[in-house]
């Protein structure tokens, strides 16, 4: 299991939390003067309230051992936010009282040095938090020229706020100054015991190609209410360490002896025909991005899905540049060789071949556009050119 949580009562003044969190086990004591009573329905003069009583109370060694974990294991904001999450439903469940769990992850979060912020409506409690970066499928608020995203609306069944305007609440809490930011660039060491198998194939050049990877259901967990990032942020979510090493390798000892170019259009195929095809409003019934990880582990996966995991197998394997081409109800990729090949497409100067990841009526070769994109308009909304010292996205 990646999540085992409990409590106990050590002493009379201290309640003791333990979770399994994925890479290891946090520990932590609560004194009971932080266990606090809160109406079901919040207020300013609660919420200040609640503040006040907390602040005072011996709430440091919680906040100690959350940072020291975050630390040591090297905890993105999102994963430290779901640690918050778990530690916050210990000492308040969700299920009791919404609002005062909600109050619990916010002054953990404002403690732990994040500028997050409350907003209360006839019958919500809102939690948004501040960042800078292009997020685009939940609310943002503006609050003194500052972006601040929220962090639970998915606890509210995708609501229309301006049916019921949030109303800030006005606490100040000196520390709380941090930007949140959405990024992944490292997955927990799961433990080995947490992993399952998947059986892959597909065929290449009259070849069957077998694979037996190693694959974490804790990774839909994590991005389980995962917001819809900007394309850089979402390609770069990189596999974790176990699924890594029974994928990249196996890879790379199949397309050993190919030239370049054919060992790209081995993984395109790799990543077309590898998977079942359906789009995320049948599977999900609304648009839902996976990461590389969780589109080897899906049953399903679309075209977003596939490009990222397609850009993600360039970039570790051949590491060439590569830009992102949106279209009004597609997303593929093309990729910069030393000679293009097909319809190139130019951008900034360079010539990039098309290479599809998606399964389209025709069986396309690389330089082959699907014949309905072809007098599409497009964007390139990702541009990754390598560098010396490591990527560089654009």
């Amino acid at each position: 299991m990646g999540l085992l949580l409990s409590f106990t009562w050590a002493k009379a003044q201290e309640k003791r939390i333990c979770i399994d969190f994925y890479n290891g086990t946090f520990n932590s004591q609560i004194n009971q003067s932080l266990v606090l009573d809160v109406p079901i329905q919040l207020s300013q003069a609660s919420v200040q309230g609640f503040y006040d009583k907390i602040n005072a109370g011996n709430y440091q060694p919680v906040i100690d051992s959350l940072t020291a974990y975050k630390n040591r294991y090297q905890l993105n904001d999102w994963l430290y936010y779901q640690l918050v999450r778990k530690t916050a439903q210990q000492i308040s469940p969700k299920a009791d009282n919404y609002g005062r769990y909600t109050l619990y992850k916010w002054f953990l979060m404002a403690k732990s040095g994040y500028d997050v912020r409350l907003a209360l409506t006839r019958s919500k409690v809102i939690f948004y938090v501040l960042n800078d970066e292009d997020i685009s499928d939940i609310p943002a608020f503006t609050v003194n020229s500052k972006k601040y995203m929220c962090l639970n609306y998915h606890d509210y069944a995708r609501a229309d706020l301006n049916l019921d305007p949030p109303i800030p609440v006005v606490v100040a809490i000196p520390e709380a100054k941090k930007a949140f930011s959405y990024k992944v660039t490292r997955m927990p060491d799961f433990k080995a015991a947490d992993y399952q198998e998947k059986d892959l194939q597909f065929t290449y050049h009259h070849k069957a190609y077998y694979f037996n990877i190693k694959l974490n259901p804790n990774v839909e967990t994590i991005f389980m209410n995962y917001p819809g990032v900007d394309f850089e942020t979402y390609f770069n979510i990189p596999l974790s360490k176990e699924t890594y090493g029974s994928l990249i390798p196996l890879l790379k000892q199949n397309i050993k002896g190919m030239s370049q170019k054919k060992g790209v259009d081995y993984l395109m195929h790799f990543t077309r025909y590898a998977f079942l095809y359906e789009d995320d409003e049948e599977n999900y019934g609304r648009e839902k991005r996976l990461s590389p990880e969780e589109t080897l582990f899906a049953r399903y996966s679309d075209c977003d899905d596939r490009a990222a995991l397609f850009f993600y197998l360039v970039k570790e394997i051949y590491n060439l540049p590569m830009i992102a081409l949106l279209y009004p109800t597609h997303i593929t990729m093309a990729v910069q060789f030393s000679k293009p090949g097909g319809s190139p497409i130019l951008y900034k100067g360079n010539a990039y071949t098309v290479c599809e990841p998606t399964p389209q009526l025709d069986d396309l070769r690389m330089g082959q556009l699907p014949k309905k994109l072809k007098s599409q308009p497009y964007e390139v909304v990702y541009q990754y050119v390598p560098a010396a010292n490591g990527q560089k996205g654009l």
